[in-house]
């Protein structure tokens, strides 16, 4: 991208988050990271120029998005979100429109808002549900801990 495109794109953005200021900028350029992710895991093709062969529903969208926000964020997921004035999978739709009607980002005819409502509960996916992978090994601050009592 041009350092023009980059610049108009960045205009157009500040004129997003002033219209609409319930959503940080940062929610909107973790939407633009988060559907290049989710194309990226639906093997999707962005330079078809067939439709469905690019095209990412708003289902796919909301799961992709808790997906790389999990990756991302890991269990401060939900508190990320919503310093960025996001709290439902709702509120996602509503800033993929915002870029739509901006001319950022584009839609199909049956695209609407409703396809984000309601999808899942942030706190029972973002905390509940949240699960530490990895094995952790204690030993060595447990041995620090012995010697300095």
């Amino acid at each position: 991208m041009s350092k023009k495109n980059v610049h108009d794109t960045w205009k157009k953005l500040q004129r997003v988050v002033s219209k609409d200021g319930r959503f940080s900028m940062q929610s909107y350029q973790f939407i633009f990271e988060a559907l290049d992710y989710t194309a990226s895991q639906l093997g999707k093709k962005y330079n078809s120029s067939i439709e469905q062969e690019r095209h990412v529903t708003g289902q796919e969208l909301s799961e992709g998005i808790k997906q790389f926000a999990i990756e991302k964020f890991g269990y401060m997921t939900r508190i990320v979100l919503e310093q960025w004035g996001i709290t439902k999978s709702g509120e996602f739709g509503e800033i993929v429109f915002n870029l739509v009607d901006s001319g950022l980002m584009g839609k199909t005819e049956t695209d609407t808002l409703d396809d984000f409502k309601d999808l899942y509960d942030f706190y029972i996916e973002f905390d509940e549900k949240f699960k530490f992978e990895g094995t952790f090994d204690f030993s060595y601050s447990w041995d620090l801990f012995k010697n300095n009592g």
